[in-house]
């Protein structure tokens, strides 16, 4: 029977496995013919796995054929959707025992992370949405998942290794779980906070980092990192008011990561931005905050526009990308749909991209 190996965004529930697995182990972790099924999507997440042996498609085998003799149909994969929303309860789950006491569990930290990574690292325009995929009431644990993803991106674009990569990821899960130690009414109090409440708040990456600590699989550079993410090269964040050359790039990874998808996200006292614009403002507005290189980084991965790409601007009229100026990227050149003229971002200031046009 012949064999295909198939990427896991195209791997179907149902498909059998053609050869033993290894993954640097001295034994199979799945055997050949075994039968897909949901648990083993989080094997391969778990051991980094991108392509798994399966029997090609048309070939009939005993375990795909009922005793009817009429072929199994296969279940899809799961959708990045479903498994970021069922990441976001987990999490959510594991926020609620942090603030019952429980110490931080690094291997739940990852089994939740994991499966998103894979997908995220594989297609970074997934990170465009992650700001439609979170709501007011549970903002916090969105944004703990939708900065791990993100932080790991810009991580990748930077060009670090997989498991650095994947550190970082954790490191930008795990910044905000010191929130848990925050009184709730404080936490998700919606009108403005006293002076005393925004002390309690800015007190979050110590107990963070306090919750991280003893966390041996953790890198010490990660959680170094968690304790800094609010810290600002220009010496105007906090705990500790540290400036440029006590800052590590992890941190501000983390921190480009963490202020891009609260800026872009509906909150309770603000309405979501357009990504193209937030960016924008990250890098003018907060110019001096932030490593220039981490800020490169991200306008690379939202501004990464090929010609032809059908977008929406800030006056709702759409349009394609024609020319894309390498020193403004988020201000192309763009053909107006309606009327055919030549549209100038780069003159037009006043306007911007609001969103990328995906489902025509």
């Amino acid at each position: 029977m012949e064999t295909i190996h198939v990427p896991i965004s195209e791997l179907r529930i149902g498909k059998v496995i053609s050869e033993d697995i290894f993954a640097n182990t001295q034994h199979p972790i799945i055997f050949k013919n075994t039968i897909i099924s949901h648990e083993h999507f989080q094997v391969f997440f778990a051991f980094n796995i991108s392509r798994v042996p399966v029997y090609k498609e048309g070939v009939e085998t005993q375990s795909e054929v009922k005793e009817t003799g009429l072929v199994v149909p296969t279940e899809p994969i799961p959708t990045f959707r479903k498994i970021y929303d069922n990441s976001v309860e987990q999490f959510k789950k594991e926020f609620k025992n942090w603030e019952a006491g429980a110490k931080v569990d690094i291997a739940k930290a990852r089994k939740i992370i994991l499966p998103l990574l894979e997908m995220v690292l594989e297609d970074r325009t997934i990170i465009f949405d992650l700001n439609e995929y979170s709501n007011p009431k549970d903002y916090l644990y969105h944004h703990c998942v939708a900065t791990a993803l993100i932080s790991s991106v810009i991580a990748q674009k930077l060009s670090y290794d997989k498991g650095i990569t994947i550190q970082v990821a954790i490191g930008g899960l795990l910044a905000d779980c010191g929130m848990a130690k925050v009184h709730p009414r404080i936490r998700d109090k919606k009108t403005t906070l006293t002076e005393q409440e925004f002390n309690e708040i800015y007190k979050h990456p110590i107990y963070s980092y306090s919750m991280v600590k003893d966390v041996t699989i953790l890198k010490d550079t990660m959680k170094e990192a968690i304790f800094q993410h609010h810290e600002r090269l220009n010496g105007s964040g906090y705990p500790k008011g540290e400036k440029i050359a006590n800052i590590s790039t992890f941190a501000q990874i983390i921190a480009v990561a963490d202020v891009f998808h609260a800026m872009t996200c509906e909150r309770v006292y603000r309405t979501k931005q357009s990504s193209f614009k937030v960016i924008e403002m990250i890098n003018e507005s907060e110019f001096g905050k932030f490593d220039i290189k981490v800020v490169r980084a991200l306008i690379d991965i939202v501004a990464d526009l090929p010609i032809g790409t059908i977008v929406e601007l800030s006056n709702l009229e759409q349009g394609e990308v024609m020319f894309v100026n390498k020193f403004a990227p988020t201000r192309p050149l763009i053909k107006l749909s309606q009327s055919g003229e030549i549209f100038d971002l780069g003159k037009n200031r006043t306007f911007y991209i609001s969103r990328i046009i995906t489902n025509l």
